[in-house]
């Protein structure tokens, strides 16, 4: 047990040294001293511009090591200066009556600290200040570089005293391939290394013979038993088939790895026939890929991952120019490589480039072609714009029509590396473009399979989401076909990893990745007590509906504050910080949100003082009808025509609201009633008693009362007013007694009268004498004669009645 303690002791003892020397050496000060040498060597470089792109890269690689390391002892130092502040600021200013004496004096030492901690910071603060204006400046001195050297003038290559000495050159350079490869053979010959070599070589050469020859057919296979006798493909098998296609590309490539790892086991490839074996791989990729995207854009299948409105003739004519494409793509790629080797004169490169530029371009003009007819077929009818995706194929179509002639013109006119640059990076971004076509088809396909909603759906939200960060992803790769470094990808995502600062606020995506995790998190948490509140705890005690409505909808708010308060804290953003934003959003509220503040306070009222809760009856600016939802900005209102009507809340506080069910159902119904003059009232009244009794609706305390109104100039007026028990059914109710008023006074032979009106004519000739002018008293009198005039009676003759007879004029 001793023993067995005594090692323990010594296994911490070892753990602790090597802890404290690992921290030692990670907290070892940078050698400033060398620093400078890199400093000067740097300015030198920039100042004379005389160092090769590769030297520059080098340099810059360096530099950006250094400007690391002076990140970190910065952030590492900062942490005691960061513990003696927080101590000063702890111990408060110097009172006026002055402090004790100790006290004193353990402020002197920690101001003695926080000087002696600061140095080193502020030291390497300027040393990563000034590695970051070294890089920026190598980085602002290639940009100009490539620029020149994209826009510099050169030989024009229709000039045929340029072609020979070309072709002369490349034949040389590929001479010179072949003389290395022939001394190499026979060095290994006589030192005898090719007999310990020529295992592996045979070895990985029988892999690739077998991978190049047979890779392409095995896969094929592979393809034809997933998809023969299947006129309908599941989602799953698409996806299978699409993955299964990929070895088109994939087991070629291996077949290349393995024919450079037989030639890397000898010492046969010379120094040009290693540039050529370096580059192999990415030429085959870039072949292989032209090849696979065109069999997908342009399948021959029946059921294509992409279905283009274009013939059979059409298709295959696609398919041979993105091989085409894709064979040009990668000589180029090699050419570039051997003529930044060899040094080829200006006019090799102007005549080499320039034929690559015009058939890359003829190709490309020929894609942008089918791709044009394709999107001029997705129109509904011929009169019809186009749709989103059509307009965007249709762009892509004229772009690419545009570069390829544009390349062809610049790089005949002497511009050859600018327009071999330009034509040859938009092929790169076209390819990249298909990719991302097929993937995000492949990827709703995926989502097919794992909902099971069958191969032909077009996609649920969820796909679309992930075609869009896949977009974003391939934004590197973009700026790759376009040039960018490697190096300066790198920059820009340590760039954004690190994040922007505003101020003392520091945005990062981990910062904002938090945030909103925690958020999500909390609003989910938020969710899940509102409805235990709302089906377990609310129902079992005594408040009516609205109350516990009101207390969800109150716990709701209070989550959701609570959950971005904790976001913000966990993500680490001081909300002193946004103080200043927060004063500036109070002024904007102030005047330009002040409706929807006054609504989103009086949505709080109505939910703490409840004069209106959900399920009431109430009536508000002429609208009536039930209240269903009360939210933060309106209150919805659904009438008895079952429409929503939308109400403000801060109309529900500020203005007159009537509530009929507020507190209970209880509500009065008035129905009035006329009878005939001469009839016996109380005998009425009795009768409409009866009635209202008789309802199972109306309350016996207190009882219905009968009213007789008055008299009226048509009937005797009376109401029965009855209070129910659910004023909800009060047209149920006075319905049902008007039928039954009806039916006893039937019986009862009480009459309800209705309104008579006594109509006088003023001027009765008027009317003989339309009469008399009427076709039928024309008809009546012989030809010949005129039709008498009406003759007026005397005024004296008159009655009082306004006749001439005496008579009523009814």
């Amino acid at each position: 047990m001793r023993a067995l303690s005594r090692y323990f002791a010594i296994a911490l003892t070892c753990l602790a040294l090597f802890v404290s020397m690992a921290w030692a050496q990670s907290a070892q000060e940078p050698d400033y001293d060398a620093w400078r040498k890199v400093v000067d060597r740097a300015t030198e470089a920039i100042d004379n511009d005389r160092a090769s792109e590769a030297a520059m890269d080098a340099l810059r690689e360096q530099l950006v090591g250094w400007r690391d390391t002076f990140n970190s002892e910065s952030s590492r130092t900062r942490i005691s200066v960061s513990t003696l502040e927080a101590q000063l600021t702890r111990l408060g200013p110097v009172p006026e009556g002055g402090e004790a004496e100790d006290v004193t004096d353990e402020r002197r030492q920690l101001q003695l600290d926080l000087s002696a901690a600061q140095a080193p910071v502020r030291r390497a603060d300027l040393a990563y200040s000034e590695a970051e204006e070294l890089i920026r400046s190598i980085d602002v001195l290639l940009r100009g570089r490539q620029t020149q050297m994209l826009l510099e003038l050169g030989p024009i290559p229709l000039n045929p005293q340029l072609w020979w000495p070309a072709l002369d050159q490349v034949l040389d350079t590929f001479r010179v391939v072949a003389l290395e490869f022939q001394s190499g053979w026979r060095h290994e010959r006589l030192s005898h290394d090719l007999g310990r070599s020529l295992p592996t070589m045979l070895f990985y050469l029988a892999i690739s013979f077998v991978l190049l020859s047979q890779g392409t057919k095995w896969t094929n296979a592979a393809l034809h038993m997933v998809t023969r006798e299947r006129r309908e493909l599941s989602a799953m098998r698409w996806v299978s088939a699409f993955a299964l296609s990929y070895g088109q590309v994939a087991l070629p490539m291996l077949g290349v790895f393995a024919f450079s790892k037989a030639v890397y086991a000898t010492d046969l490839p010379g120094l040009r026939g290693d540039v050529i074996l370096a580059n192999l791989p990415i030429m085959t990729f870039e072949l292989l890929t032209a090849r696979w995207l065109g069999e997908r854009i342009f399948s021959r299948a029946e059921q294509p991952l992409l279905p283009l409105n274009l013939s059979a003739a059409e298709k295959a004519k696609g398919r041979r120019a993105s091989v085409t494409l894709g064979a040009v793509l990668a000589l180029s790629t090699m050419f570039y490589k051997l003529s930044r080797y060899e040094n080829w004169t200006t006019g090799t490169e102007a005549v080499v480039f320039c034929v690559f530029t015009i058939v890359a371009g003829f190709f490309l003009a020929q894609l942008a072609i089918l791709v044009s007819r394709h999107a001029n077929t997705m129109r509904k009818d011929e009169e019809s714009p186009l749709s989103a995706t059509g307009q965007l194929i249709y762009m892509l179509s004229r772009y690419m029509i545009l570069v390829s002639v544009a390349g062809a013109l610049l790089s005949m006119g002497g511009l050859t590396r600018g327009a071999s640059y330009i034509v040859f990076s938009s092929v790169r971004s076209v390819f990249l473009v298909a990719f991302l076509l097929v993937a995000q088809r492949v990827i709703q396909k995926i989502f097919a399979a794992l909902s099971g909603r069958g191969a032909d759906d077009d996609g649920s939200l969820g796909a679309v989401l992930t075609g869009v960060a896949l977009s974003i992803l391939s934004i590197p790769v973009f700026a790759l076909c376009w040039g960018a470094q490697v190096t300066h990808l790198r920059q820009g995502w340590e760039a954004l990893t690190t994040g922007f600062a505003f101020g003392d606020l520091v945005l990062a995506p981990k910062t904002i990745f938090l945030l909103i995790v925690v958020y999500v998190i909390g609003h989910t948490i938020t969710r899940l007590i509102q409805s235990f509140l709302r089906d377990n705890v609310l129902p079992k005690t005594r408040l009516d509906v609205g109350g516990q409505t009101a207390v969800v909808s109150g716990a709701g708010y209070v989550g959701i504050f609570l959950a971005a308060l904790v976001a913000l804290s966990v993500a680490g953003i001081n909300l002193s910080n946004i103080a200043l934003f927060a004063g500036a959003l109070s002024v904007g509220i102030g005047f330009g949100l002040q409706t929807i503040v006054s609504n989103f306070v009086s949505g709080i009222i109505l939910l703490i003082e409840r004069p209106v809760s959900e399920g009431d009856w109430i009536e508000v600016n002429g609208q009536m009808g039930y209240v269903r939802d009360i939210s933060v900005r309106a209150t919805r209102i659904e009438t008895f025509d079952r429409t929503d009507v939308v109400v403000p809340n801060s109309d529900l506080v500020s203005n007159t609201v009537t509530n009929y069910t507020r507190g209970n159902t209880v509500g009065r119904v008035i129905v009035p009633v006329g009878v005939a003059y001469g009839t016996d009232t109380r005998w009425v009244e009795g009768i409409l008693r009866e009635i209202a009794e008789a309802h199972p609706m109306v309350l016996a305390n207190p009882g219905p009362a009968v009213v007789f109104q008055g008299f009226g100039a048509d009937s005797l007026d009376f109401e029965i007013r009855a209070i129910l028990r659910d004023v909800n059914w009060v047209l149920t109710v006075k319905s049902d007694m008007n039928h039954e008023i009806a039916r006893r006074f039937a019986e009862e032979g009480i009459e309800i009268p209705f309104a008579q009106r006594d109509v006088w004519l003023r001027n009765p000739e008027v009317l003989q004498g339309d009469a008399a002018k009427s076709p039928e008293t024309a008809a009546a009198v012989p030809k010949g004669q005129d039709i008498p005039s009406p003759t007026p009676p005397d005024f004296e003759d008159l009655d009082a009645d306004g006749d001439a007879d005496g008579g009523d004029a009814r």
